[in-house]
């Protein structure tokens, strides 16, 4: 593990005995608020050496944003706030057109979004990733959106405003898959911008795309297959991460109805391995880690994967804050004036969306929380 952190080109200098002495804060460049290019980089892989993946919850709104930073304060360690294609579309505003082809509001919401996080992340005290969640070549308008902000923005600071972006191309041919990425790798390589890329289907439905009824094939990645990504994309950039298919399955189903089998990570870093001499050098992220079973999450971890991405939990977290209150709330949420201590009462102080919202944020803070512990990202 300590040997991988070492060979890396963007930290070439740290020392094997570092990278598991090391406090994250440690790694060059690492500091409070948004990291991009080698700081980003170094992150993930000091999580890899010292067996913690970094988790990534999906937000909609500057209240799940912060639910996310606070939860990172409170524990001291970093975080991923990641964007969908239809999240990015609601931050912007429903009211807003997103033409088929064009996806305006969700470009818009994308970079809005991502400037929101810069601006606060710095006060929250702790480092933060900013990432764009599936982007499917249907989708690509919004990816291609979004870099040309990153462009923008690498010109003016030096630096790309997102830290990394995803490309979900598992529905295309794997050749296909792995030439678009190449030339959206190419081309975000000069940023130092990160790219993460899926080979393998996630299952279930995800944010309106339906993946339910896939061939069970499909939702295993062979060892040649992750070669090949790596073959293709580590001569453009060493910063890609793959999202690389053993069971996964987006949202949460009963036990035994859902096979994961983060073991075969550990066979795709061999396969690897017996071709570069390195140890672990393939960086995988977990997709569908709603619901997942905690010792599938160790072995998952114990085998390379540096990312974990969460949404479904979270979306419950956020609503059951809201539910617990209304319920406990009642009766002083059925009119403007009027409840169990007398007809002319107001209610303002209860149906104030302050009070409400703060509910369901810090309901979605636990289980954050609980995320962060699941994959060892503690203190």
């Amino acid at each position: 593990l300590a040997q991988d952190f070492t060979i890396l080109p963007c930290h070439p200098t740290l020392s094997s005995e570092l990278s598991f002495a090391m406090s994250f804060w440690d790694v060059p460049g690492v500091k409070a608020g948004v990291l991009t290019g080698d700081a980003a980089w170094g992150l993930l892989q000091h999580a890899k050496a010292n067996g913690y993946a970094i988790p990534a919850f999906n937000c909609t709104s500057t209240s799940t944003i912060n639910s996310v930073l606070e939860a990172g304060k409170e524990l001291g360690r970093p975080v991923i706030i990641q964007f969908s294609e239809g999240g990015a579309a609601f931050i912007a505003g429903k009211g807003l057109p997103n033409d088929k082809g064009v996806l305006q509001a969700s470009i818009l919401g994308a970079v809005a979004g991502a400037h929101f996080v810069r601006a606060v992340a710095p006060a929250y005290g702790i480092p933060v990733l900013v990432h764009s969640d599936h982007c499917a070549k249907k989708l690509l308008p919004w990816f291609d959106g979004m870099l040309e902000a990153d462009e923008a923005f690498f010109k003016a600071h030096g630096e790309p405003l997102f830290s990394s972006h995803m490309l979900d191309l598992s529905e295309e041919a794997d050749e296909e898959n792995i030439a678009i990425c190449k030339k959206y790798l190419t081309r975000m390589a000069p940023m130092k911008c990160i790219l993460e890329m899926e080979i393998g289907i996630t299952g279930g439905v995800e944010d309106g795309v339906d993946m339910s009824g896939v061939a069970k094939e499909k939702l295993y990645t062979t060892s040649e297959d992750v070669w090949a990504v790596y073959e293709g994309l580590n001569p453009i950039s060493p910063m890609f991460t793959i999202a690389a298919a053993f069971g996964n399955v987006h949202g949460v189903y009963k036990a035994g109805n859902v096979i994961l089998r983060p073991e075969l990570l550990g066979d795709y870093q061999k396969y690897a391995e017996e071709k570069l001499g390195t140890t672990k050098p393939l960086n995988f992220v977990f997709h569908g880690g709603s619901g997942s079973e905690k010792e599938k999450i160790a072995t998952a971890l114990n085998n390379g994967v540096v990312k974990m991405n969460v949404d479904t939990d979270t979306q419950w977290a956020y609503w059951e804050g809201l539910l617990k209150f209304y319920k406990a709330k009642e009766g002083y949420l059925q009119g403007q004036i009027g409840n169990p201590e007398g007809d002319d009462k107001p209610n303002k102080s209860y149906y104030d969306p302050r009070k409400w919202v703060r509910e369901s944020e810090v309901s979605m803070k636990q289980r954050v929380k609980e995320s962060c512990s699941d994959l060892k990202n503690a203190n």
